[in-house]
C-alpha cells in the first residue's frame, strides 16, 4: 500500500494484545512477525509527540459575562460555574506476570527479547537497546537498571526485517526514554527520531546482578556470550542460562551453577551435549553428592583423596576395621589420613568392607566364599553417612562370578556413598582353591558388573560411583585394556602388593606403566604387618601418578 493512510484506515489498526492478556498462550516468532506488519502500517498514524494531550480551556465566549455574574450570583453557585478540564491520562507500565510455560526462542536473542517485552508490558517508561551479539553492552543496561523491557537488535549490515521486529516492539511500547550502550549515534539518531535517547557507555567488568531467590527457569546453552545475553533479558522473566561446552559433563559445572539447576523450577536444554546430558541432568537436579561434596569422584581441578581402614565387621583377622566398632573407627581413621593431604588435596575418610570373604572350604552354595550379611554391615554404612565417609564393599568371590555377589548388596550400592571393589585374587576357576594359587578375572566378567553398576547409577540419579579393581599381578586381570569405563563410574586400580618396601615400589611401577594406564584412576594399599617398613604418607604421596584411594590393612 502506498500514500498516506484515511482517517477511517487509521482508526481501523490495533496491535495484537500481549500474550499476558489472552492467558498463557505462547508468543510465537508468526506472532512477532504480524505484529511488524500492524506496526509499519499504524506507524503512519502515529501521532509526531508520544505525550499525553490535555483537553483544551473552555472558550472564552462561554465566560464572557463571568465577572458580573460573579457579583450578583451567590456563593455556592460561583464555586460551580466554571467546568472543570478532565486530568491527564496515566499510563501504568508496569510489568506483568509472565506464564510459566512462556514459550521463548533461545536460538535468536532478538526474538526472545521481543517475546519476553510483548509478554510482560503493555507500554513502556524506558526500554534498553542494544545489539544482540554485544554482550557486554548487554550487561552494562543490565546493570543500570532499565524501567522496562531490554530490546536487543541485529547489526545494521543484517537483514532489514531482523532489525524490523524490535523496531516495530519499540514502537507498540512508546517509551518515555530509551537506554542505549554499544550503538552508533549517528546511524541510530534517524530510526530513533521523536524519542528521548541516553547514550551510556559501556562497561566491559558490568556483570549481572546477583539474584537470592531460585530462577523460575535455566537455560542451558552453548557458549558463554550467549548465556550472557540470555541470562540478561531472561531476567525479566525469572530466567537464568548456564553456559556449557561441547561435549561437557554438566556434573563437572561449578557449584553455583549447578545449585542454580538443582533449585529451579524448570530447567531446559538448549545446548547439543550428546545422549549423557540428560542423565546428568538428572543427577543434579536429584541432588546427592560424593562425601566431599561434588558429583564426581575424582573432579578436574578439584583434587580428592579417599583414606580408608580394611577389614571385616566380625574380626581383626581380616585388617584394622574389625579392631573397632564404627564410631571408633571413624575415629582412629583420623588420625590415619594425617599427611595425606600434604599436596593440597581433599581427604575423604572411608571404610573397605571385605563382604565376601575368600573360604577354605566350598560350603553350601559350593562357591568357597562366604557373604555377609546386610545388618552386620549396614552400621557400618550408617556411621559413613553420617560422618560424610565413603564405604567400599569388597568382593572375593571364590568360584562364582563377580556380578552374581554384586547384586547380594544392591540395595547398599544404590546409595551413593557406597562403592564396589573386584578382588581377582580370590577369583578362583573350576577346581581350584584358595592360597594354592593367585586367582584372576578377565576384562568380560569384569565388564558384566561395570554395566550393571552403571545401570544402577542411572536408574538412582547417583553421583559418580566409585568401581575398584585389585592387582598386583599382570595374570590377575587379562584383557586390562578392554575393561570398559563410562562416565557413571571411576574405575580405579588398586595396587594391594604386600612385602619390602622397594618390591612395592617396582610393583607399582609395573603396573602403572602399561598403555592402558592412563584410562584407570590408581590406589595404593599399606600392610601394618606384611610391609617392611609400612610406607609412609610421604612415600605414598612420592609415587607417580599420585594414589587416589590409599588403604591400609
Amino acid at each position: 500500500m502506498t500514500g498516506p493512510l484515511r482517517a477511517a484506515e487509521c482508526a481501523s489498526i490495533g496491535y495484537p494484545k500481549p500474550a499476558s492478556q489472552h492467558g498463557s498462550r505462547p508468543i510465537t516468532a508468526g506472532a512477532v512477525l504480524a505484529t511488524v506488519v500492524l506496526a509499519v502500517l499504524a506507524y503512519g498514524c502515529l501521532p509526531s509527540s508520544w505525550e499525553t494531550q490535555e483537553t483544551a480551556e473552555p472558550a472564552a465566549s462561554a465566560r464572557a459575562d463571568a465577572g458580573a455574574a460573579a457579583e450578583t450570583a451567590a456563593p455556592a453557585a460561583s464555586a460551580t460555574s466554571e467546568p472543570l478540564a478532565p486530568a491527564a491520562t496515566v499510563r501504568d507500565c508496569s510489568p506483568q506476570d509472565a506464564a510459566n510455560d512462556l514459550a521463548i526462542d533461545t536460538a535468536d536473542a532478538v526474538l526472545a527479547s521481543v517475546q519476553i517485552s510483548r509478554a510482560l508490558y503493555d507500554c513502556a517508561d524506558e526500554i534498553g537497546l542494544a545489539f544482540a551479539d554485544d554482550a557486554e553492552a548487554i550487561l552494562t543496561l543490565t546493570a543500570r537498571g532499565i524501567r522496562g523491557p531490554l530490546l536487543l537488535i541485529e547489526s545494521w549490515s543484517a537483514a532489514e526485517p531482523m532489525t524490523a521486529v524490535p523496531m516495530a516492539e519499540l514502537q507498540r511500547l512508546a517509551p518515555e526514554r530509551i537506554v542505549a550502550a554499544g550503538l552508533n549515534e549517528q546511524r541510530l539518531a534517524q530510526r530513533l527520531a521523536g524519542f528521548e535517547v541516553e547514550w551510556v557507555p559501556v562497561n566491559p567488568t558490568a556483570a549481572l546482578p546477583h539474584r537470592e531467590a531460585p530462577h523460575q527457569r535455566v537455560w542451558i546453552v552453548s557458549g558463554t556470550e550467549r548465556a550472557a545475553v540470555l541470562g540478561a533479558i531472561g531476567r525479566q522473566v525469572h530466567a537464568a542460562a548456564v553456559p556449557v561446552a561441547a561435549g561437557e559433563d554438566l556434573r563437572a559445572l561449578p557449584e553455583a551453577e549447578r545449585e542454580m539447576l538443582r533449585d529451579a523450577a524448570l530447567v531446559e536444554l538448549h545446548a547439543d551435549l550428546g545422549p549423557d546430558a540428560a542423565w546428568q541432568l538428572e543427577v543434579i537436579r536429584r541432588g546427592d553428592e560424593v562425601p566431599g561434596g561434588g558429583l564426581l569422584m575424582f573432579e578436574p581441578g578439584r583434587a580428592r583423596r579417599l583414606v580408608a581402614m580394611y577389614g571385616h565387621p566380625a574380626t581383626s583377622q581380616l585388617g584394622v576395621l574389625g579392631e573397632q566398632d564404627p564410631s571408633e573407627g571413624v575415629a582412629r581413621l583420623a588420625s590415619i589420613a594425617q599427611g595425606y593431604d600434604a599436596d593440597g588435596a581433599d581427604v575423604v575418610l572411608a571404610f573397605e568392607i571385605i563382604a565376601t570373604v575368600a573360604s577354605a572350604r566350598a560350603g553350601r552354595d559350593g562357591d568357597y566364599s562366604n557373604e555377609t550379611a546386610l545388618d552386620d554391615i549396614r552400621p557400618w554404612i550408617e556411621a559413613a553417612a553420617a560422618n560424610d565417609m565413603y564405604v567400599v564393599l569388597d568382593l572375593q568371590s571364590g568360584r562364582t562370578d563377580f556380578l552374581t555377589q554384586a547384586k547380594h548388596y544392591e540395595e547398599f550400592l544404590r546409595l551413593p556413598h557406597v562403592g564396589l571393589a573386584l578382588d581377582p585374587e580370590w577369583r578362583l576357576r573350576p577346581g581350584e582353591v584358595h592360597l594354592q594359587q593367585i586367582g584372576t578375572v578377565d576384562a568380560a566378567e569384569v565388564n558384566q558388573v561395570v554395566r550393571w553398576l552403571a545401570g544402577l547409577v542411572r536408574e538412582e540419579a547417583l553421583p559418580q560411583k566409585l568401581l575398584i579393581l585389585h592387582q598386583f599381578r599382570f595374570s590377575m586381570i587379562t584383557n586390562r585394556e578392554l575393561v570398559e569405563t563410562p562416565a557413571e563410574l571411576a574405575v580405579m586400580i588398586h595396587m594391594d602388593g604386600q612385602g619390602p618396601i622397594n618390591t612395592k615400589f617396582s610393583t607399582w611401577n609395573a603396573l602403572t606403566g602399561e598403555p592402558d594406564a592412563h584410562r584407570f584412576y590408581w590406589g595404593w594399599k599399606n600392610f601394618y604387618d606384611e610391609d617392611f617398613p609400612t610406607p609412609t604418607a610421604e612415600q605414598v604421596l612420592a609415587q607417580t601418578p599420585s594414589p587416589l584411594f590409599v588403604s591400609y590393612q
